[in-house]
C-alpha cells in the first residue's frame, strides 16, 4: 500500500508550495525584484509575473529599473516571460506592461538572439495584431 507514502509526498510538496509563496511575497515586500521574477517564473505563475512587472513599473524611473531586472533574466526566464506577456497583451488593462517588457527585450537581444527562442515564431504572430 503507497498510499501514505504518497500522501506525505502530496503534503511535502504543498508544504514547498506555501514556503515558496510566503518568499515570493517577501521578496515583493523588500522590492527584491529580480529574485521575485525568477521566482513567480520558476512557479509558472503568469498573474504573479505580472504584478511583479507591474510593481517595478510603479518605482521611480520604472522602465529603468524594469530594463535592468528583464536583461538580467536567463534565456529560458526569458522565453517564459515572452510566452506570459502574449496573454497579458490581449487584455488592455495589462497591454502596457506587456509592451514595456517587449520593448525592452527587442532592445537588449539581437535579433539572431531573438529567432533562437522556443516559440517566438508563435509569440511574434500573437502579438502583431495587438500591437
Amino acid at each position: 500500500d503507497v498510499t501514505e507514502i504518497e500522501e506525505r509526498e502530496a503534503q511535502a510538496k504543498q508544504e514547498e508550495q506555501i514556503m515558496k509563496e510566503q518568499e515570493l511575497s517577501n521578496l515583493l515586500h523588500e522590492k527584491r525584484y529580480l529574485k521575485a521574477l525568477g521566482l513567480a517564473i520558476s512557479l509558472d505563475r503568469p498573474h504573479t509575473v505580472l504584478m511583479v512587472v507591474k510593481a517595478i513599473l510603479k518605482e521611480a524611473d520604472g522602465r529603468k529599473h524594469l530594463e535592468e531586472n528583464i536583461v538580467r533574466l536567463r534565456k529560458d526566464q526569458k522565453e517564459a516571460v515572452l510566452t506570459f506577456l502574449v496573454t497579458w497583451n490581449t487584455n488592455s488593462r495589462n497591454c502596457h506592461e506587456a509592451q514595456a517588457v517587449i520593448e525592452t527585450l527587442l532592445k537588449h537581444e539581437a535579433p539572431d538572439s531573438l529567432l533562437q527562442y522556443s516559440g517566438i515564431k508563435s509569440a511574434v504572430e500573437s502579438l502583431l495584431p495587438y500591437t
